[in-house]
């Protein structure tokens, strides 16, 4: 019998990118507090930017969460703290530069999990690393913010010291270190960091790379509690897209795709669950496991094809592109809630 378990190296993932998210949250209401306590004009306008930055980055994290496809808690450690340093930033206790400094030191630990995250993937697989890509741009753009935060800072502790203003240089040697970062970066980590959120049509297709993804490095090892870990998250993840995708996308295309090729999408994944608790049946050590996944995999890459094809040409000829990414937005929503149940979140 197959358990659909997560193994512990991706579990502590799942956790390190709950902790992520609940630090995302801190940063953006310190920003919205700063916004209203700080009266210098051209630092309130780089706390504007920062908090846009932020805000997209959040939805960054959710859709990183929801692709890796394990739902958990964060850490009790990190919940006691996000408690006490809200505390502290609603309180009168510290200085506004104090409450920056705070705020300088979580973008570092943000930085730092973010890297921690992506290097611990490549040691766990290749779908993982797919899952957690798009965190390079909140990890590039947070760097970025240590840099203007130091001139905030700078600023503001010169102020707090002397009721000076400091040296005006401050902000062309804060752009110079952001420069130099950014090229020592290269423009791959910056790839996908512009403002546009993602259609539905990039949502499935992401689902459908990390599931082959799993699929290849399940029949390119022989150990069986590998094989088990990889079809424990391909089972989840294709049962949770499956719904998510019942429950929102088809019955939003049966109008303009069609009552018997939208049905007919429907058949192929109610044939595909059979398969898989058929699969789920057999021992992972046994030649027929195999065998069944591969005949899984045909039915996944015919059903794969119908959607990306005939399927996206429809979203594209009748939804507008803001309709397309609200329908994103719902789907990774019921995508979200399906893992929860799974993982007895709710």
């Amino acid at each position: 019998m197959v358990a659909t378990l997560d193994d512990t190296k991706r579990s502590a993932i799942a956790t390190k990118l709950a902790d992520m998210k609940q630090i995302q949250e801190l940063l953006i209401a310190n920003e919205q507090q700063f916004l209203q306590e700080c009266k210098d004009p051209e630092i309130s306008d780089r706390f504007r930017k920062m908090l846009e930055d932020d805000q997209k980055n959040m939805g960054i994290l959710d859709t990183v969460v929801i692709q890796y496809g394990i739902q958990t808690k964060s850490e009790e450690t990190i919940t006691r703290m996000v408690e006490k340093i809200q505390e502290l930033m609603k309180g009168s206790e510290l200085s506004l530069y104090e409450k920056v400094f705070q705020h300088e030191l979580l973008k570092h630990q943000q930085v730092m999990t973010g890297l921690t995250i992506h290097k611990a993937a490549q040691k766990v697989g290749a779908d993982v690393m797919m899952a957690i890509g798009p965190l390079n741009t909140i990890n590039f753009e947070n760097r970025a913010h240590q840099e203007q935060l130091k001139g905030v800072l700078e600023i503001l502790g010169v102020r707090e010291l002397t009721g000076q203003d400091a040296d005006q240089g401050i902000w062309a040697r804060v752009q110079d270190a952001a420069s130099a970062f950014s090229g020592a970066v290269g423009s791959a980590i910056t790839q996908g960091s512009d403002k546009k959120d993602m259609n539905i049509q990039d949502v499935i297709r992401l689902d459908h790379g990390k599931v082959n993804t799993l699929f290849t490095q399940l029949l390119a090892t022989d150990d069986s509690q590998k094989i088990q870990e990889y079809f424990g998250q391909i089972y989840k993840d294709l049962l949770v897209h499956s719904i998510a995708e019942e429950k929102v996308v088809y019955p939003t295309v049966r109008p303009f795709y069609g009552e018997g090729d939208t049905q007919e999408l429907y058949d192929e994944q109610a044939e595909l669950k059979a398969m898989l608790d058929q699969a789920k049946a057999i021992s992972t050590s046994s030649p027929q496991f195999k065998e069944k996944i591969k005949q899984i995999i045909d039915a996944v890459g015919d059903h794969i094809r119908q959607e990306e094809t005939t399927m996206f040409a429809a979203i594209r000829n009748n939804l507008s592109s803001e309709q397309s990414e609200q329908l994103a937005t719902r789907f990774k929503a019921a995508k979200s809630e399906e893992q929860q149940k799974m993982a007895g979140m709710r």
